[in-house]
């Protein structure tokens, strides 16, 4: 048993209306979508999704003729490429689905098999006017979610608070609410500086009054000091990691006790593989793991099933903000967009691998030059 083929391609689904996405300073007029199949001898095809992988193509002697179900010596192979040539985990994900269907396996089962569920809180990502942001958190609510994150990063945080103040008001404490600071990175065109010590600290006592969930990335993603003082400073519990890549910042995370709430995302950071061994270092520390899952419903699925199967968690992320962000803008690649069930809680199912269908018409048409 060999691989045969890895074969990467480009997507891109026009956005009109733009999403104005909170942690961007430009709305966004397209989502990109990079698809990674990998074939094995017998002609089946794992799939996977994440950054372009632009560089990955002059690495494909590494894995051809290669036995597919090797996972730990491709997760080793590919954390030497993601330094020097970007994020390639989209080939994790896709040696995931690849050996779930070797296996006859769905990929929770293969992480663990502890469950093969996992609740859900909505993500928002829009920055709306208190009455509309209270009006969307009614709506999750009844959808059923237990949970929903908001972002702060208004021009002022007296707009922030007042967004807070009035999402409070309308749930209470039936909904139960977190807030994203994005302070942890920057887009390439925002030259903004993160919040100090002071300024977190500051914005961390008027949370506690509304008695958030956990306060995430208030500062960046490597004041290390910060963050540890931070913690011990305030009730909040503190998330934060979705953008840390190296398994030794993590470790750093760790040991310097940074975090309560560690949220790698296996699109972006260290693949299936090496989050499955990060989770349970994560649980034994006593912290929480639950990944960032912005991105298509491929990542989404990866990172649903890599935690039901492993350790569990609460609620995972889910992006989820109508009308601006929808699961068809966010799943277009796939044939049917994931929807967690009225209870807020996404089924995983017993496919093999990770259950992945591909809308092949829709790929054909939304395809770009690499």
């Amino acid at each position: 048993m060999s691989i045969r083929d890895i074969r990467i391609t480009h997507h891109v689904l026009p956005l009109d209306p733009p999403f104005p996405a909170a942690w961007d300073t430009r709305p966004r007029r397209q989502f990109g979508a990079t698809i990674v199949r990998v074939e094995d001898d017998q002609g089946r095809v794992g799939i996977g999704s994440g950054d372009p992988m632009h560089g990955l193509p002059a690495y494909r002697d590494l894995f051809i003729g290669q036995d597919p179900c090797a996972l730990e010596r491709h997760a080793e192979v590919l954390s030497n490429i993601g330094f020097h040539a970007g994020r390639p985990w989209a080939l994790d994900l896709a040696l995931w689905d690849l050996v779930g269907q070797i296996e006859g396996r769905s990929a929770w089962r293969m992480a663990g098999g502890r469950g093969g569920s996992v609740a859900c809180y909505a993500s928002s990502g829009v920055h709306r006017p208190p009455d509309a942001m209270a009006a969307q958190a009614r709506r999750m609510q009844a959808e059923g979610f237990p949970a929903m994150k908001i972002r702060f990063g208004r021009s002022t945080l007296a707009e922030d608070f007042a967004v807070l103040e009035a999402v409070h008001r309308a749930v209470g404490d039936e909904l139960t609410l977190m807030v994203d600071c994005n302070q942890g990175w920057r887009m390439p065109w925002d030259t903004q500086p993160p919040w100090t010590y002071a300024q977190a600290l500051e914005v961390a006592r008027e949370l506690e009054r509304y008695n958030v969930h956990w306060m995430e990335e208030p500062l960046h993603r490597g004041d290390y000091a910060g963050m540890t003082r931070l913690r011990r400073d305030t009730q909040l519990l503190i998330a934060g990691g979705e953008m840390t890549r190296e398994w030794h910042e993590f470790q750093t995370l760790l040991e310097r006790e940074c975090l309560d709430v560690y949220q790698p995302d296996a699109v972006c950071s260290l693949g299936m593989t090496h989050l499955r061994a990060l989770a349970e270092q994560v649980v034994a520390a006593g912290c929480v793991f639950t990944p960032h899952t912005w991105g298509n419903g491929i990542g989404l699925l990866a990172n649903a099933h890599l935690t039901a199967g492993s350790v569990g968690t609460a609620f995972i992320e889910l992006p989820y903000d109508p009308p601006e962000w929808t699961p068809e803008r966010r799943d277009f690649p796939l044939v049917t967009p994931r929807r967690p069930d009225d209870q807020g809680v996404l089924a995983l199912g017993d496919a093999p691998g990770l259950g992945v269908t591909l809308d092949e018409d829709w790929l054909a048409q939304t395809r770009v030059a690499s």
